[in-house]
């Protein structure tokens, strides 16, 4: 920005001298309303127990005893399988890699299986016993055996 030609010298003194006592008004402000000396209680916010802060402490209540034996700090102990043998069916199985999925026929639970835990040949849509196992995500079908051949393979025996 360029300075008008018509400032003289006494314009710019005026200018400095009001500027002057401007910042000595904000210094005195600062000074009066400064909060560096408040007492310790006038620094203190509480919350109460609904959540909101304020500014008054709250009221000393009696406060309930916990019993501390009632509370229980340790993970819950491994439920037994009610019923070892279920029945489902080979939803998927991939023969290159050995693993598949059962779905159980009394729930809508698939449990992960792998070739090693059946002793007979598998093939999607055969209908299974097996047991449950808990393995390192979750539960896994162990011990496959057949119950019967699907509906599929007894339509191609009968026409052979």
């Amino acid at each position: 920005m360029a300075r008008p030609a018509s400032m003289s010298k006494r314009d710019n003194e005026k200018k400095k001298q009001s500027k002057r006592l401007e910042k000595q008004k904000r210094k005195e402000d600062r000074k009066l309303n400064n909060n560096k000396g408040a007492s310790l209680e006038d620094m203190f916010v509480y919350v109460d127990e609904n959540g909101m802060i304020t500014s008054t402490p709250p009221e000393l209540r009696k406060k309930e005893e916990i019993d501390l034996d009632s509370i229980v700090i340790s993970t819950p102990k491994k439920t037994e399988v009610d019923n070892p043998v279920h029945k489902g069916r080979i939803e998927y199985f991939n023969e290159s890699k050995g693993f598949g999925f059962v779905k159980e026929l009394a729930s809508v639970n698939k449990y992960f299986f792998h070739i090693s835990a059946s002793k007979v040949d598998i093939r999607e849509g055969n209908i299974v016993f097996f047991e449950l196992e808990r393995g390192t995500k979750d539960l896994n079908a162990v011990n496959l055996r057949f119950e019967e051949t699907p509906v599929e393979e007894k339509k191609e025996e009968i026409e052979d």
